[in-house]
């Protein structure tokens, strides 16, 4: 039986769970960092654990500023293209570098096997609203109203901190941050 697998998180209060894959980023974490400071949000960071042992600094801005952080493998394996002794080893060399319970699977790709290996440690947190921030053909304007449309009470938010993405997190975060403040959310941190 799978347990501690979490796509959405029960909340009494009016809250949301914004949450940000792949970093850090030399280009892209202090413009995340600086907006959501300024919107006096928190947020979890997914990090990849040859980007964190790359920039351990960022890796350490982004704690040392609230935000709560996760495990996103080392290399960004998907789960399903590799067994699951190489994706364990993976996330156990992330591991070295990001202190956390908290895993999140690339792409959400994992199988049932390594899901079942993954929950003794960790707790598995995939998304109720993806951004789709790094689809290529989706304008910003849409991503921003899609993203807004889709948000809900406990709903787990999904964008991604990197160079790929950037261009459109850095048009339409501070947009989505202040219309979901304006709708009456607040922003929690996943523990």
């Amino acid at each position: 039986m799978l347990k501690n697998i979490i796509w959405k998180i029960p909340t009494q209060e009016n809250e949301i769970f914004l949450t940000f894959d792949d970093g850090p980023n030399p280009d892209t974490t202090e413009f995340i960092l600086d907006c959501l400071n300024k919107n006096e949000v928190k947020a979890t960071f997914f990090c990849i654990g040859k980007n964190v042992e790359r920039y351990p600094k960022l890796f350490e801005l982004i704690v040392n500023q609230g935000h709560a952080i996760g495990n996103h493998t080392y290399s960004h394996l998907k789960g399903w293209k590799c067994s699951t002794k190489e994706y364990i080893d993976d996330i156990t060399l992330a591991s070295d570098y990001i202190s956390s319970t908290l895993f999140r699977p690339p792409y959400g790709q994992i199988s049932i096997y390594q899901a079942k290996k993954l929950q003794k440690i960790y707790k598995i947190i995939f998304w109720t609203v993806l951004s789709w921030d790094f689809k290529k053909n989706l304008n910003p304007d849409k991503c921003l109203e899609n993203t807004i449309l889709k948000t809900k009470k406990g709903n787990i938010i999904v964008f991604h901190d990197s160079v790929k993405t950037f261009p459109k997190v850095q048009y339409v975060l501070p947009l989505y941050i202040s219309k979901i403040k304006d709708l009456g959310f607040n922003f929690g941190i996943i523990k």
